[in-house]
């Protein structure tokens, strides 16, 4: 798939919880097609840039724009919020989010599940979204699970349920939260072979992962944070094979080690 214009882009995002600035001035851009993984330490600001960047949380400052289109603010600083509820829907439903924790609803089968938010959000017809639906199961590989509940699922069938949900949005991107953290290593690489797949078919994506073999092996760009910044960033071969940074050497010294 050619590369053309960002899908999205975060400019200079800090953002600060009780006056604690946790981030420090990111900027990040994924173009159609790409890959971003963002890597670093436990409290190093990835999850929070992710939830920033799909607004499901406010920033204080900055930018981030979806296809070139700047969100529109109200306010300022700690009163600072998203001014038109119309466009954060639209952002919302286009980057679809996977969660580390799956965020099934208990009282619905799978099928349902995937089903729910775009025929109640979007207003799909039920026939064409039941027929997506059926189709995005089988292509992470739980086809046969569609009448199932979700406390019948491993948790790595369950995280692949969850990605159908979210293709079933038909996202211009894909926001990945940690997807394999609360996984068992076996059940991890279920999940891992979906998100190669989709790499492969060019799909946008973001993904914060702790897992530096998938990050390597499907990202076209990694960005490492430390304490709420960009400690480096680049393709995948060069920041994995010569890290320039002393703390990135150092983060992934440890990730080799665990």
């Amino acid at each position: 798939m050619a590369k053309d214009g960002p899908v999205l882009e975060i400019r200079n995002l800090h953002k600060a919880y009780s006056g604690l600035e946790v981030i420090k001035g990111v900027d990040i851009t994924a173009r159609r097609g790409d890959v971003v993984s963002l890597i670093g330490s436990s409290g190093s600001g990835k999850s929070t840039i992710l939830r920033c960047a799909n607004l499901l949380e406010d920033s204080q400052k900055g930018d981030i724009l979806f296809e070139g289109e700047a969100v529109h603010w109200r306010g300022e600083g700690d009163g600072r919020r998203p001014g038109d509820p119309r466009q954060v829907l639209r952002i919302r439903t286009n980057l679809s989010m996977v969660f580390q924790q799956f965020n099934l609803w208990a009282h619905m089968t799978i099928l349902q599940n995937v089903m729910e938010a775009p025929v109640t959000v979007l207003g799909r017809d039920k026939a064409e979204v039941e027929a997506s639906a059926r189709r995005y199961l089988d292509k992470v590989g739980i086809g046969d699970k569609c009448d199932a509940w979700p406390a019948q699922l491993s948790g790595g069938q369950q995280q692949r349920a969850a990605i159908a949900r979210a293709l079933c949005m038909e996202p211009k991107a894909l926001l990945f939260d940690e997807p394999t953290s609360a996984l068992d290593p076996e059940l991890e690489q279920e999940v891992v072979r979906v998100i190669k797949d989709l790499a492969a078919e060019g799909r946008t994506m973001l993904i914060v992962t702790h897992d530096m073999k998938m990050a390597q092996d499907v990202s076209d760009h990694v960005v490492f944070l430390h304490k709420g910044r960009i400690e480096e960033q680049g393709p995948p071969d060069t920041l994995f094979a010569n890290p320039e940074s002393p703390r990135l050497r150092g983060f992934l010294s440890s990730t080799q080690a665990a």
